[in-house]
């Protein structure tokens, strides 16, 4: 009897540990073969960070573009209603003043992914825009006292502040969102350049041709900038892992589906392997092309507008902004689309990103070269023309612009550093081009060059692209000790 009861005894511990054992292995499989973990608040503090990421580069881009219009009441007595606001029409060096802030802006893009991948984005995203914003109060000061040579040393200081921006942003980014709400939330983000410049080009223009004057515009976005600083030094944490009121569903539901929390070491970086990557290189070209058009047209927009369609500056700056009104409505229209062809698996994450970033680069070209043989006296047609060449472009947010954390969520700050840093030369060389090529800016012929140009630009870099993009996730993205830990 004794032994029966020790055999039954056996026989319930072998199947409980059996069972139990099966338990475990078939949970511990669905935790890790399952694709997204849904159990998370569809409003949380993932888009609290979202949010001041958001106003983050609003006003960012407001600073930017402030210029492009405030510089036409910087030059034009008649502007104001006030005859005491200073103005200096003997500036002949606007499209050179318009260069210089990104004089500075490519400087320190690397180093600040570097610097967002080792000590996190928050520190860094609040000192660039403080000073910034400072250096923003100060431009009227300088004007006065040293004239165009001032306000160049002004715009290349705000542009290397602002150069740890977006490798911060990024950075941010591939903390706290995760990949089926990247296209939307990474677009909300993105999207706030163009809201921005829509609101700073029509602020600029009502407030340069009031009593108050130029000046008035850049007092408001560097105070406006300022405060921003104390919004981020209380809502934003560099990842889920330090937040102190994150709920414990989202935290997992972000760190699960990134596959990395703040609490592992930080990565090596393959510096060798990033270089050498193709689909990196893809990302770049694309960058590069797309800031050409981009900064080409921001720049140039009021000066068209005002010499060859005779817009004065309210209604130039009305205008101007208009096509970044539709860029930015399209962008949410793209985005959510873009999600939605990735999470109902129509189409992979690299195929999605070509799709849209040729919707991004094509149709503008196309708009472009419709706009070069647009005559002076069709102004209609022209603006409709921007409107679609400035609009479609919305489709680069989904596109290369969020490629970088796709490639390679561990490195996305320093990735965004590489294509950032060295695409925005060309918003140095392509003003710097527009002087040179353009000596009569009330000649359309001369416009039609600059127009064919930048088409031709968006058209190559976007097939080097589709070629040569992917949305893959890099062998290089983890550290081979790390893969090995994972993998025993």
């Amino acid at each position: 009897m004794p032994d029966q009861k020790n055999n039954n005894e056996f026989v319930y511990r072998s199947l409980g540990g059996s069972f139990i054992g099966l338990y475990r292995r078939v949970s511990y499989a669905m935790v890790e073969k399952s694709p997204v973990v849904t159990s998370a608040p569809t409003i949380g503090v993932r888009h609290a960070q979202v949010l001041v990421l958001f106003l983050l580069i609003f006003l960012a881009y407001g600073i930017r573009v402030t210029l492009s219009v405030a510089i036409v009441a910087m030059t034009d007595p008649t502007a104001s209603s006030n005859p005491n606001v200073p103005t200096y029409p003997e500036w002949h060096d606007k499209s050179i003043v318009l260069s210089a802030f990104f004089w500075g802006y490519v400087i320190p893009q690397i180093f600040a992914g570097w610097l967002a991948g080792r000590y996190g984005s928050k520190w860094f995203l609040m000192g660039a825009m403080g000073i910034c914003g400072t250096m923003c109060i100060l431009l009227p000061a300088m004007a006065a006292a040293f004239g165009s040579k001032g306000v160049m040393i002004n715009r290349a200081l705000q542009g290397l502040c602002q150069g740890f921006l977006f490798p911060n942003v990024h950075h941010a980014l591939s903390q706290w969102v995760p990949p089926d709400e990247r296209s939307r939330l990474g677009t909300i983000v993105y999207a706030a350049g163009p809201f921005g410049t829509v609101i700073a080009m029509l602020l600029t223009g009502i407030i340069s041709a009031s009593y108050a004057g130029w000046p008035l515009v850049f007092y408001v976005y560097g105070g406006t900038s300022v405060a921003w600083t104390i919004i981020c030094l209380v809502f934003t944490y560099n990842s889920p892992a330090v937040h102190p009121r994150i709920s414990e569903a989202e935290k997992f539901f972000i760190e699960y589906n990134l596959g990395h929390s703040e609490g592992k070491p930080s990565h090596k970086i393959p510096w060798k392997s990033i270089f050498t990557s193709l689909p990196l290189w893809a990302i770049l070209v694309s960058h590069c092309g797309q800031n050409w058009g981009f900064w080409t047209l921001m720049t140039e927009i009021p000066n068209y507008m005002g010499h060859v369609m005779n817009f004065n500056i309210k209604s130039n700056s009305i205008l101007s902004a208009l096509p970044y009104f539709v860029l930015w409505i399209l962008s949410f229209i793209m985005s959510f689309t873009s999600d939605s062809l990735i999470t109902r698996r129509i189409l992979s994450i690299g195929n999605t990103r070509k799709v849209f970033n040729s919707i991004g680069l094509i149709i503008p070209a196309i708009a472009l070269v419709f706009l070069g043989f647009t005559p002076s006296d069709d102004p209609k047609r022209a603006v409709a023309l921007l409107v679609v060449a400035v609009g479609f472009n919305s489709g680069i947010f989904c596109g290369f612009n969020v490629n970088h954390v796709d490639i390679s969520p561990n490195h996305a700050g320093i990735l965004m550093g590489i294509t950032n840093g060295i695409s925005n030369i060309f918003g140095i060389v392509a003003p710097l081009l527009v002087q040179f090529l353009v000596s009569n800016e009330d000649d359309p012929e001369q416009w039609k060059i600059i127009f064919f140009m930048t088409a031709g630009v968006y058209v190559a870099t976007d097939i080097f692209y589709v070629l040569f993009g992917t949305g893959e996730v890099q062998a290089w993205n983890e550290d081979p000790e790390e893969k090995s830990t994972k993998n025993p």
